[in-house]
């Protein structure tokens, strides 16, 4: 049994040496296998390097060469420009010497002609110098003495002849200017005339019965403080059988509580909730019935591209009276006789047009805004990107400013025709006449006027002082003290300007 187990070792060790050896040799095969691999592929790449050198260097030596020519051809091109430039410049310089060679041949004749009419100017003078000699002897007078006398005589009949024309062409413009404006203006109102609408600070509002007064006072009054607060408005309700009066001085707040309280009146639901719903929806729809009249009225005159807060402003002025007079048909009326005057004169119609529609758009803000309202309306015109001639025109109507164009001076002939014809306004033909007459009287009754004016439909009052009884310091206060007097004495709406003259005029009389 031992001898069996290490005969069995001894075959087993035997065994694993052969399985080693035989896995050594196949290791060793395998190795030399893959180093000859390697071997091959190493050849390879060094085979393709030398192939992708010589390659690039083929190919690097063609590009060179390529680069070398065109060089040498863009050389070539260069040396070939730089020849004819050569001898271009060749050619002109030959060229300027023939130029100069002949410019100095031509100085040498003008010189040589400079001489010979230097000889003739001596010799003329000589011969002007004896006739002068010559005539002094026979008239008896040195030259200047009769070149004087001469230009005297032609100067005072110059001035007399164009005395006289000047007097002439003014006296026929005056005459014709004169005839030609009271046409256009009378054409221009015979071709238009629109309805005056009066207007007053109140409104009265109609009542199905009287029993609906209480409700519209509420509990404790509730429902008409709520009313009041709400629009603004003061709400009289007094004996008066089936009628409400509203009263205040801002007309769309006025409209805004006539139309709030006749739908709550309809609708018969009058509590302070209802009555602020209602008034709320109501302004709503005022501020778009004020966009929609501002726009028809800008399409019937044909004044477009006007800015959309100028529109409202327009259609404000609907609610708005003037003396009476409803300033929106106003504006109207003073935009079409201001087109009709500039067809007239060959202006331009749709900017005079312009104008007069916009000239009272002061008026639309002057209660919310501190100013005359063609101040406020001329700063309105120049915010929403209106031109100078038309802010010009409506900051000038009133006289505020100089006119500076045709417009201008049209937009006032409008405005005065428009407010000062009878029958325009509330206040009547005699009433206007007398304070028309009692403007003049306190004007004419200071010491030192010669006279006063009333003008601008009694906006103005121009007074003409005699120069000698008061000096230009004393003018001022003068001013001042007709103004107190007119406020003391008159009663009119908006203001009146009072102007002092103070000239020296010369008149002379050609018999």
């Amino acid at each position: 049994m031992i001898v069996l187990g290490i005969a069995c070792l001894f075959i087993g060790y035997y065994a694993r040496k052969k399985l080693f050896e035989y896995r050594l040799n196949n290791a060793k095969a395998r190795a030399n296998e893959i180093l000859s691999d390697a071997k091959k592929e190493a050849s390879n790449i060094v085979r393709e390097a030398s192939i992708e050198a010589k390659d690039l260097k083929y190919k690097s030596k063609a590009e060179f060469e390529k680069e070398t020519k065109d060089r040498r051809i863009e050389l070539q091109n260069i040396e070939k420009r730089l020849t004819q430039k050569e001898e271009n410049i060749d050619r002109k310089a030959d060229l300027i010497d023939r130029k100069e060679n002949e410019l100095n041949n031509r100085t040498r004749q003008i010189t040589a002609r400079e001489g010979d009419v230097k000889k003739k100017e001596e010799e003329y003078s000589q011969l002007i110098q004896k006739e002068r000699r010559l005539l002094e002897s026979i008239s008896g007078l040195t030259s200047e003495e009769a070149k004087n006398i001469l230009m005297s005589h032609m100067e005072s009949d110059a001035r007399h002849a164009a005395a006289k024309t000047i007097k002439k062409i003014e006296d026929e413009a005056r005459e014709t200017a004169h005839k030609k404006a009271k046409e256009i203006i009378s054409l221009a109102i015979q071709r238009y005339a629109s309805e005056q609408v009066v207007e007053s600070t109140v409104s009265v509002v109609d009542l199905p019965n009287n029993e609906i007064k209480g409700r519209i006072i509420g509990r404790e009054g509730r429902n008409i403080r709520t009313l009041e607060m709400a629009t603004g408005i003061d709400l009289i309700i007094d004996d008066t059988p089936e009628a409400v009066i509203l009263s205040g001085f801002d007309p769309i707040r006025r409209e805004i509580a006539k139309n709030a309280l006749q739908k709550l009146i309809v609708d018969g639901r009058i509590h302070p909730a209802r009555i602020e719903e209602v008034v709320s929806k109501t302004q709503k729809e005022m501020e778009t019935s004020i966009k929609e009249v501002g726009e028809q009225v800008t399409f019937e005159l044909g004044v477009h591209n006007l800015h959309p807060e100028e529109i409202k402003l327009v259609g404000r002025l609907k609610y708005r009276s003037s003396y009476g007079q409803n300033v929106l048909q106003h504006s109207e009326e003073v935009a079409y006789l201001a087109g009709i005057m500039a067809s007239e004169l060959g202006s331009d119609v749709q900017m005079a047009k312009r104008a007069g529609l916009l000239h009272d758009i002061g008026k639309g803000v002057d209660h919310e805004v501190e100013g005359s309202h063609p101040k406020i309306g001329a700063e309105l015109a120049k915010k929403y990107g209106e031109c100078e001639e038309i802010i010009n025109a409506i900051a000038a109507h009133h006289g505020d400013e100089d006119p500076k164009s045709i417009t201008a001076v049209l937009i006032q002939a409008a405005d005065a025709v428009s407010a000062a014809r009878p029958g325009a306004r509330k206040e009547s033909l005699e009433t206007y006449v007398k304070r028309l007459e009692k403007l003049e009287q306190i004007g004419r009754s200071f010491k030192g006027v010669e006279n006063s004016y009333a003008i601008q439909a009694g906006r103005e009052i121009r007074v003409i002082v005699e120069p000698s009884n008061l000096s230009d310091e004393a003018i001022n206060q003068l001013a001042k003290d007709i103004a107190g007097n007119i406020e003391k004495e008159l009663e009119y709406p908006g203001e009146i300007k009072v102007t002092v003259i103070r000239e020296t005029r010369a008149v002379e009389y050609a018999k």
